[in-house]
C-alpha cells in the first residue's frame, strides 16, 4: 500500500513554533517513527509551503496511490483550488489536523477541503497522522 502524507504551509517548523499548540517533536523524526510502526506501508513525504505545488502533489498522487493524507495548514480554510484538486482525483484523501481547529480561533472552525475528503482527524497531535494511515489499513 503507497500513501502519501502532505503537509501545508509553516508545518515545516513543527517542534519550533507554538510548542503549546504543536508539540516540540519535528515532523521528520515522527515520519521515520511511522515508517517503523507502519514497515508494511510504502510512505512517501511532501511540505510545501506553496499552494501550488500541493496541487501538483495531489494530481501526481491522485490516481496511482491508495491514500493520501493531508494537513493543509492553514490552507485548510481558504484554498478552494486545493479542495477541487482532492475532488479531481480517484485517491481517497483523508484531512488531518494536529490541534483541534474547533477549539481555536473560529475562521479555523470551517474547513473547505473536509467536504471532499474520506474523512477528518484532528486534535490528537502528531498521531492524528498515525491514525490516518490505520484509517486506510482498516477494511
Amino acid at each position: 500500500m503507497k500513501i502519501l502524507i502532505i503537509n501545508g504551509p509553516n508545518l515545516n517548523l513543527l517542534g519550533k513554533r507554538e510548542k503549546s499548540t504543536y508539540g516540540d517533536k519535528d515532523f521528520d523524526s515522527y515520519f521515520n517513527l511511522l515508517k517503523e510502526i507502519f514497515p508494511i506501508v510504502d510512505l512517501e513525504y511532501f511540505q510545501s509551503n506553496i499552494e501550488g505545488e500541493i496541487i501538483d502533489k495531489i494530481h501526481q498522487a491522485g490516481f496511482t496511490y491508495e491514500g493520501i493524507i493531508i494537513n493543509a495548514g492553514a490552507y485548510t480554510h481558504t484554498s478552494v483550488a486545493i479542495r477541487d484538486a482532492i475532488a479531481s482525483v480517484n485517491t481517497p484523501v483523508v484531512e488531518v489536523h494536529i490541534s483541534n481547529t474547533l477549539t481555536r480561533e473560529e475562521f479555523r472552525h470551517k474547513s473547505i477541503i473536509g467536504p471532499v475528503c474520506k474523512g477528518c482527524i484532528m486534535g490528537f497531535g502528531l498521531d492524528s497522522y498515525r491514525l490516518g494511515i490505520e484509517s486506510f489499513l482498516k477494511k
